[in-house]
This record gives structure tokens, sequence and C-alpha cells, in this order.
């Protein structure tokens, strides 16, 4: 049997990469890489240069039969552009969009398109998390961008019969994060006291090891065809005792300051730092039924277990 052909894009990034790493691994499946920058996927498999902003530099998708479209314009938390969302939109709207037009007309089955929970909205209440059908909210550019991109694709979609699977992330964590995730190994590592310790929200966040499953499943199951997945890893934690286990992870005590939220929030809001203080404090959790009924996939790695790949990592990376 002829092994499925799988184009990643973004595989020099954390997601992508992961990706084509577990395919490699796998054996289903021949994966084609796709990078903008440098990449450690050189002669493990083809892997095509490409620039999603220049329709000629876009990479070939002969005899392609999946499309993963992990490449993106990422979110960042101190924005510089003076038109973000038009920043945002080359690149996540009409990148993408003429990505999988061309993938339509190349005859690809299935785009999978690696969104964000940033088109549910910023936050949940308690007891509520977003689910995959519910209506979208997205609030920065960033998200709505990804929100345009999706709608593009559904007509897309509708308009070729190209397949078309969305999967939208929370937080994506493990060996080799960076951003926030990489700030907190580094203050906890240090033994730094944070002002955390009597945070009481709930936030949904997802392993990388969790992710890349989901959207390989996704690759050929046939209930995927056209449908919008959230993700996690099952298992939700406040602030407070996100920071306790990786402490643990890392082996370190937890200097964990149990001050106040309202004193947070308000030292924030003077120091004009309010985003800071809705993701450390606000709520944002998903519903991954969905998966489960329509896909019979639950997350097969343990969050302590990826906690301890993440902090093992960050370790071995301190002793070179």
């Amino acid at each position: 049997m002829t092994a499925l052909k799988v184009l990643v894009t973004g595989a020099s990034g954390f997601v992508g990469e992961a990706v084509v790493f577990r395919l490699l691994v796998d054996k289903k499946f021949y994966p084609i890489a796709a990078a903008r920058g440098a990449t450690r996927l050189n002669g493990l498999c083809p892997v095509q240069p490409f620039n999603l902003i220049h329709a000629k530099a876009l990479p070939a998708l002969d005899d392609v039969q999946v499309v993963i479209h992990a490449a993106a314009r990422v979110h960042v938390m101190n924005e510089t552009a003076l038109d973000a969302l038009a920043e945002y939109r080359k690149i996540n709207v009409e990148g993408t969009l003429s990505l999988a037009q061309r993938a339509a007309a190349s005859g690809v089955k299935r785009f999978i398109f690696v969104s964000s929970i940033k088109v549910n909205g910023e936050s949940t209440v308690a007891g509520k998390p977003f689910k995959a059908d519910d209506r979208p909210n997205p609030q920065d550019p960033y998200g709505v961008s990804k929100y345009e991109a999706e709608e593009g694709l559904k007509q897309l979609g509708r308009d070729t019969g190209m397949e078309v699977v969305i999967i939208r992330p929370p937080l994506v964590y493990g060996p080799g994060v960076k951003a926030n995730f990489l700030s907190m190994l580094t203050w906890l590592s240090k033994g730094i006291p944070l002002p955390l310790g009597a945070i009481r929200n709930q936030r949904s966040l997802v392993s990388i090891g969790n992710l890349v499953s989901l959207i390989v499943t996704c690759i050929d199951h046939p209930a995927a065809a056209n449908q919008t997945f959230l993700v996690s890893d099952g298992e939700d934690l406040s602030t407070t005792h996100l920071l306790r286990r990786l402490s643990k992870a890392l082996g370190k005590p937890a200097r964990l300051l149990p001050l106040s939220e309202w004193l947070l929030k308000l030292a924030a809001s003077i120091m004009g730092k309010q985003a800071v203080t809705q993701r450390v404090c606000g709520s944002l959790q998903v519903d991954i039924s969905k998966n489960r009924d329509l896909l019979g996939w639950t997350p097969p790695v343990n969050m302590d277990k990826a906690m301890r790949q993440t902090a093992g990592h960050y370790l071995e990376k301190q002793t070179k």
C-alpha cells in the first residue's frame, strides 16, 4: 500500500516540525516539509522552501493528498506593527487561502488548518468551557485573522469539494517551547519568588504530543472531514497549580507568594499590563468531548509526563 503523501507547512516551527517527526516515526505517511527557515529535517525527508506572501514561492503539491498548514504569523504580546490586522492578514488569511486554492487545484483531498482558540475568544466563565461549534468571538487582530482564514477555507471547501479540518489549540507546550512558557520555566528554575500563589482560575493547555496526536488522527479519519476541533490535555489547571506542577517537574521548590488577585490586578492596571493579568488570572477552558465522540480520540500523553519531558529538555539545554 502506497503511503499517503502529506505536506506540512511551518516545518521549521514548534508545531510543524513535531508533526513531521511524528510522521517519520509512524512510517504510515510520506511527509514533505515546507519550511521558511533552517530545519533539522534536512536529510530526513524532502524539504521545500516556501513563502506564503508570494504565490510563486508556494510549495509544490504534486501528488500530495493532505496538507497540514501550521505556518502562520504568530501572536505576539507586544505588537509593534502600525496596522497589526493587515500584517496578520497577509500571511494568516491571504497566504493561507492562496495555498489552499493551489491545494484544491492540485487535487489535494484534505486541508488541515492549525488555527487558534483565540477564534473562540479570550476567556471563559467558570464551568462553561468553549466548545468547537460555539459562535466565534475573536477579540484581537491575530484571532480575527485566524477566524477569517477559517471562513475562507470553509467556503473554498464548499466550492471545490476539498475537505477542510480546523483545529484550535490553546497554549501549546513541550520540549523546546518558547515565549511565556519558557519564561515560567526560567523563573522557577532560578527560584525567583512569584506573587502567584493564590490564583483560582482554570485554564486548558495542550502538550505538543497531544496536539500532534490529534492532527495525525485527522489526516485520514473519515469523520474528521469538514469539522472543527478544540484540543487540550483534558485537565485544566489554575496558574498556581501549573507553576507547582512545573516546579515539581524541574525538581525545584515553588516559591509562590499568596498575593490576592485584586492586588495583582491593581498593580497591573497601574503599570498598564492588564492583558498580562488576564492571562495569569483569567480562565480559558475548552471542551474536547467532540473529539472523543466523533473520532474516538482522547489525549494519549499524561500531563505530568508532558511536563517532565518539557522540564527535562529545558534543564538539558541549561547544562550545554
